[in-house]
């Protein structure tokens, strides 16, 4: 049986995952797919895209463009996520901040550099017009329990993490959530390390095949709130919210998208050039 390596989010975009996994599907086609959880996001899953950890990433489309550029040896072969990321920006409940206009200049908690959360501070300080050398600060807090306390002890001053997984910590007064920040893109894709790619084409197709057979009918699965809501320790109508609003998708990402999210990252001065499309992404 082989053995295949997938990294994500341990987060409510990543249950269907959990499902088709728990569901024996992948076994069942003599693949023996293994789920690795990354609490510390984007850049940790870059990381082991390079060193071979993991075979497959489900990542936020921004890190891994500006990472593949940067050298990292994969291709995105599908969208995961259609729909934007809702980014919250946080502050700690007893924070004097009250608006997202008071946070120019002060310091930003990070899970790393070249995280989601590195890169939606730039794209949240472009929105509101900041200079992007005298209004940003960063203070590396590697994950969601790191952010807690960074933004308690006041080592950092606000945090941008997606809303609706922050939402509990926002109901038991750890965060007030102060302003949203969309993503201006479909948030999550699926990446390949490009050697993987080359000799497992059809257990790889056998993967997705099997991943979007269940997303496409995710939001018909009986109960599927509720599912949610215990798993993730959500409120029910948080979820129902965040279920209205996603879309899943089943195609590659296309040129023109993949293009927008290079000229706004090369504006920020997040990559150092625009590349072609083909050196991004892979048509399976």
């Amino acid at each position: 049986m082989k053995q295949v390596n997938i990294g994500g989010v341990p987060e409510h975009f990543n249950l269907a995952w959990y499902l088709t996994l728990k569901n024996g599907e992948y076994k069942e086609k003599d693949i023996n797919l293994r789920w690795h959880d990354y609490y510390d996001g984007t850049g940790a899953m870059c990381k082991a895209l390079r060193n071979g950890g993991i075979d497959i990433a489900v990542i936020l489309t921004e890190g891994i463009i500006k990472d593949i550029i940067d050298g990292n040896p994969s291709k995105i072969v599908q969208t995961f996520i259609q729909t934007p990321l809702i980014w919250g920006i946080h502050v700690a409940h007893h924070s004097a901040y009250k608006k997202v206009e008071d946070l120019k200049g002060t310091k930003a908690a990070i899970s790393r550099y070249g995280s989601g959360s590195h890169l939606m501070a730039y794209i949240n300080a472009e929105n509101n017009n900041w200079d992007l050398e005298k209004d940003l600060d960063f203070e590396v807090i590697k994950n969601l329990d790191g952010a807690v306390e960074g933004l308690t002890n006041e080592k950092a001053d606000y945090f941008l993490w997606e809303k609706f997984t922050t939402k509990p910590l926002v109901d038991n007064d750890t965060f007030r959530r102060i302003g949203n920040c969309p993503s201006p893109w479909p948030c999550f894709v699926v990446a390949v390390r490009e050697d993987f790619i080359k000799s497992n084409k059809a257990d790889l197709k056998t993967i997705l095949n099997i991943i979007n057979n269940t997303t496409k009918e995710f939001k018909d699965i009986p109960s599927i709130d509720k599912t949610i809501a215990n798993r993730y320790e959500q409120q029910l109508d948080d979820v129902q919210e965040w279920l209205s609003i996603t879309e899943w998708s089943q195609d590659l990402i296309d040129e023109q998208t993949i293009a927008n999210v290079q000229k706004e990252l090369f504006a920020l001065n997040i990559i150092p050039k625009i590349v072609d499309y083909e050196k991004l992404t892979y048509k399976l």
